[in-house]
C-alpha cells in the first residue's frame, strides 16, 4: 500500500490524501495496535519517526514477560498484563518468536519483608494470578544456590522474550493483511476537522493528512503530540515526566536460572536480575528523573548496584559490572506521587471521534501490547465504517 502525501503548498488546489486509521508510533504497542485494526479489515498506515521500529521504549528493557504481580486490583495494568501475557504466549508459540518462561523469584532479603511477600501474594490473587509458590528460605536456596534470602515468591508464568523478534512479527501480521508502515516520518501536529482529524507530518509539518481514526501511540512523545492538537481540551492532557533507567550486565555468567526481583521500593521495582535468551545476566534498573532524553549510562552508578545486588546474591564477583544500557519510562506522574494507571483515552472519555490517546505506556506495556491493543480496537470500532 503506498502513499502519496499532499504538500501543504498544495492543498489550496487539493484535498489531502486520506486513510481510514493512522497509528503513529512503531514501538511493540504500535505495532500490535495496528496488527489489531488491520486484522479487523481496517485501512492502516504506521508512521514512525525514526529510521527503525522499536528504537526506544520497546527496546529499551528488560525484555520481561510480566504475570500482573504488582498491579492496584482493577487497574488497567494488571488486566491488560494478565490477559496480554496469555495471548503473548500463545502469539509466540504460533509465530516463532524466541521466548522462555524461565520464572522469577521475589526475594525478601530481612524479616521485615516477609510481610510484603504475603501483601504481594494476596494482590496477585486479585488480579487472577493464582500460581504464586511461597518459599522459605531452604526452598528458596534449592531452587537458586546461590540465592541469599529469608523468604521468597516464586512466579512460574514470568519469562522473557526477544523483543525486536516479537516486534518483526506483528509488523508482519500487519503489512499481510494491507497495513503500510512509514519510516522516517515525524507527525508534528493533529487538528480535529470536518471529516475526520488532519495530521501534519514531516520535519516541518509540511505535507497533510486526513484520516478518520488516528491513534496516537507515540509513546515517550505522546504528550506532546496531544498538546498540540488542536479541538482537544487541554484537560484530557497529563504532564510528561521522563524516569531513566540504567542496565549493568556481568563480565561472564551468572549462577542463576531465574530472574531475581527483591520487594519492591518506592518508585521501581528495585534493581532485579534478569537474563537474556543466550543465559547472560544483566541488572537494572534503577530510577533517575530526567529533564531531556539521554541513554548514557554513567559507570559510577556501579557502585549503587554492586550494593543492592549483594543483598540477595552476595558472591557477586568484584569488579565484573560493566554498563549496558539505558531506557526511558514515558511516565505521567512525577517524583514522590503514586504510580499512575495507563491512560488509553478514546471518544468516550475526551469526546474527539476516532482519536485514541496513550499515556503512560511503560512496563508491563511489552507484556500488555496485544491486550491493549483489542481495548483500542473496541474503542474506535465503528469510526471512519
Amino acid at each position: 500500500m503506498n502513499y502519496v502525501i499532499s504538500s501543504s503548498r498544495d492543498t489550496a488546489r487539493s484535498a489531502p490524501d486520506s486513510v481510514d486509521c493512522v497509528v503513529i508510533g512503531a514501538g511493540v504497542v504500535g505495532l500490535a495496535i495496528a496488527r489489531e485494526l488491520a486484522l479487523a479489515g481496517r485501512e492502516v498506515l504506521i508512521l514512525e519517526r525514526h529510521g527503525a521500529i522499536g528504537t526506544e521504549t520497546s527496546s529499551r528493557n528488560s525484555e520481561v514477560v510480566h504475570a500482573g504481580l504488582h498491579y492496584p486490583e482493577g487497574s488497567l495494568k494488571a488486566s491488560t498484563c494478565v490477559r496480554g501475557r496469555g495471548l503473548l504466549y500463545a502469539y509466540c508459540e504460533r509465530h516463532g518468536v524466541p521466548y522462555r518462561r524461565c520464572g522469577k523469584l521475589i526475594v525478601a532479603t530481612n524479616e521485615t519483608q516477609l510481610a510484603d511477600l504475603v501483601r504481594i501474594r494476596t494482590s496477585a490473587v486479585r488480579n487472577g494470578v493464582d500460581d504464586l509458590v511461597p518459599l522459605d528460605r531452604a526452598a528458596a536456596q534449592r531452587l537458586e544456590p546461590d540465592l541469599e534470602c529469608v523468604g521468597a515468591l516464586l512466579s512460574p508464568s514470568t519469562g522473557i522474550v526477544d523483543s525486536h523478534a516479537l516486534m518483526l512479527a506483528l509488523l508482519g501480521d500487519a503489512e499481510q493483511c494491507g497495513a503500510a508502515l512509514a519510516l522516517q516520518s515525524p507527525v508534528q501536529r493533529l487538528a480535529v476537522v470536518d471529516g475526520g482529524i488532519r495530521l501534519e507530518c514531516g520535519d516541518a509539518g509540511e505535507t497533510h493528512l486526513l484520516a478518520r481514526s488516528v491513534i496516537n501511540a507515540a509513546g515517550l512523545g505522546a504528550v506532546a503530540l496531544a498538546a498540540g492538537t488542536r479541538g482537544l481540551a487541554a484537560a484530557h492532557v497529563p504532564r510528561a515526566f521522563l524516569a531513566k533507567g540504567s542496565y549493568f550486565s556481568l563480565s561472564g555468567r551468572a549462577p542463576f536460572s531465574r530472574l531475581i526481583y527483591p520487594v519492591p521500593e518506592p518508585g521501581g521495582l528495585g534493581v532485579h536480575l534478569t537474563l537474556d535468551l543466550g543465559g547472560q545476566a544483566r541488572f537494572g534498573p534503577d530510577v533517575e528523573w530526567a529533564e531531556v532524553i539521554d541513554y548514557g549510562v554513567d559507570p559510577a552508578r556501579a557502585a549503587g548496584f554492586d550494593a543492592e545486588i549483594r543483598k540477595y546474591w552476595p558472591g557477586l564477583p568484584d569488579g565484573q559490572l560493566a554498563p549496558a544500557y539505558s531506557g526511558v519510562r514515558p511516565k505521567i506522574v512525577g517524583p514522590g506521587e503514586p504510580a499512575a494507571d495507563f491512560r488509553i483515552d478514546g471518544p468516550e472519555i475526551h469526546g474527539v471521534p476516532g482519536l485514541v490517546n496513550l499515556f503512560g505506556i511503560e512496563s508491563p506495556g511489552l507484556t500488555a501490547a496485544l491486550a491493549i491493543a483489542e481495548i483500542v480496537a473496541r474503542k474506535i470500532s465503528g469510526s471512519g465504517r
